[in-house]
């Protein structure tokens, strides 16, 4: 799974072709830390570009959404899409403003979504998604019923054309501004997780399960 695979005409790095990274083990290392992906797709000459949650199996990407939404009719017929994710991992301020940037690892993949209509592939779906969010959950909470697995369309992309993009480390400023008079570095960011907060209407004997209280997006 880590070995390296060429890149496409589509999915080459042009800007910055150093940071483009093209094995499958740094890609889903991405995609596994990251909770959002942004699909964009075309209808009508029109493009689009929608937030939303998704979760990874081997090698297929899986999103879901209301079977009404514009982006899950669309994209039953199995149009070309662009799935994005990115991670930030830093403000990296530099003594030129020119030359500020920030430290952050992403991932493009380029293919086909297809309807999954086979309704045990759906349902694992489902919870390859519930648990790429919090796992643990999924047989912790009560299981769809068939209203609702029939109002949610669940699409499959597979990942095939692919690049990833990762910036590390500190400030690059031209060499005659090393000396400019200024402070210079990164400003490392990342996402905290707080105290869990009991639902109003829950029994409050009902002890906050171990994987919400250890609850975190590293992976191992």
């Amino acid at each position: 799974m880590s070995e390296p695979q060429g890149p496409t005409q589509r999915t080459r790095v042009v800007r910055e072709p150093d940071r483009g990274v093209y094995d499958r083990e740094t890609a889903y290392r991405i995609l596994d830390e990251a909770f959002l992906c942004h699909v964009g797709f075309v209808v009508d000459g029109q493009p689009f570009v929608i937030p939303t949650s998704f979760g990874r199996r081997e090698d297929s990407l899986y999103i879901h959404g209301s079977a009404a939404s514009r982006m899950l009719r669309q994209l039953k017929q199995a149009v070309p899409v662009c799935v994005t994710v990115t991670l930030l991992d830093g403000l990296v301020l530099a003594r030129s403003v020119f030359n500020h940037s920030m430290n952050y690892r992403s991932v493009v993949i380029l293919g086909k979504a297809t309807l999954v209509d086979n309704p045990e592939e759906k349902l694992a779906a489902l919870r390859i998604l519930s648990e790429h969010i919090i796992p643990s959950r999924w047989d912790d909470a009560r299981q769809p019923n068939e209203r609702e697995l029939k109002g949610t369309s669940v699409l499959r992309l597979p990942i095939e054309e692919f690049s990833a993009k990762v910036r590390t480390g500190p400030p690059i400023d031209d060499e005659e501004d090393y000396a400019f008079p200024t402070w210079a570095g990164v400003i490392p960011l990342e996402m905290t997780v707080g105290k869990a907060i009991h639902d109003p209407r829950m029994d409050p004997a009902h002890a906050v399960p171990e994987y919400v209280g250890n609850y975190s997006r590293k992976r191992d």
